[in-house]
């Protein structure tokens, strides 16, 4: 059991996903005797939404662990900076490099399914005359790209609820690269048609972490979630 001085475990969820994505990994993980939070992510800017997730670090007294999916991966490797952050969990995610943006670590693979069912919708941004773009998944193509091994009345859900990710995001350069100075735990989804299994396993080799790998769809926390609470409790363990 987590002792009195135990890691609450922030749940950084990624692009075309929200908090929900994580509910069936939350009740494992408190069933285990651990404070969880789970916040919702603007999915405007990399940077944008590694300072709003380091202000929720910053909220919490006592030690933190960042876990990260898909997206997440990128906010955690910036927001992980912050003081009380002991250790990182990269849930099929991507674990950047310094000055590296998710365009230049995917672009360095063969492209995903997620590659054409991307569709671009423009969004007015507060104070410019010029429009955003969000980018999201065709809801019809949601279930067999992100989520085969998910129940598909809750695949359907999820396709219709998506938070999509401004393309701003996808150029930006992280500024930092927590791995670095923070250990590191990384989940390789092995059956994953959005991001290229390939771009998660260098990240996280490049990163010196340790690795597991599952046979799943994208979303491993609604697919597995006993193995991803595992990964985390491991975590947990190793900071102690």
């Amino acid at each position: 059991m987590p002792s009195s001085d135990s890691p609450t475990i922030v749940l950084v969820h990624g692009a075309f996903a929200d908090a929900s994505s994580f509910a069936l990994l939350i009740p494992e993980l408190t069933e285990r005797g651990f404070d969880v939070v789970a916040p919702a992510v603007p999915n405007r800017s990399l940077i944008g939404d590694a300072a709003y997730i380091a202000s929720v670090v910053r909220s919490i007294a006592g030690p933190v662990i960042l876990v990260g999916h898909s997206y997440g991966g990128a906010v955690i490797t910036v927001a992980g900076e912050e003081e009380n952050v002991k250790g990182l969990v990269y849930l099929a995610g991507y674990a950047l490099q310094e000055g590296e943006s998710l365009g230049e670590l995917q672009g360095r693979f063969p492209d995903s399914d997620l590659a054409s069912a991307l569709v671009y919708t423009p969004f007015p941004v507060e104070g410019s005359d010029e429009p955003g773009t969000d980018v999201s998944v065709v809801p019809e193509s949601f279930p067999a790209v992100f989520a085969h091994d998910v129940d598909p009345g809750l695949a359907k859900i999820l396709a219709v609820s998506q938070r999509p990710l401004a393309a701003q995001a996808f150029a930006e350069a992280a500024p930092v690269a927590a791995w670095k100075t923070k250990p590191s735990w990384g989940l390789v989804a092995t059956a994953d048609h959005t991001i290229n299994p390939e771009v998660e396993r260098y990240g996280y080799r490049r990163a010196g972490m340790s690795v597991v790998e599952v046979d799943s769809s994208h979303l491993v926390m609604l697919s597995h979630p006993a193995d991803v609470a595992d990964l985390v409790e491991k975590a947990v363990h190793s900071i102690g």
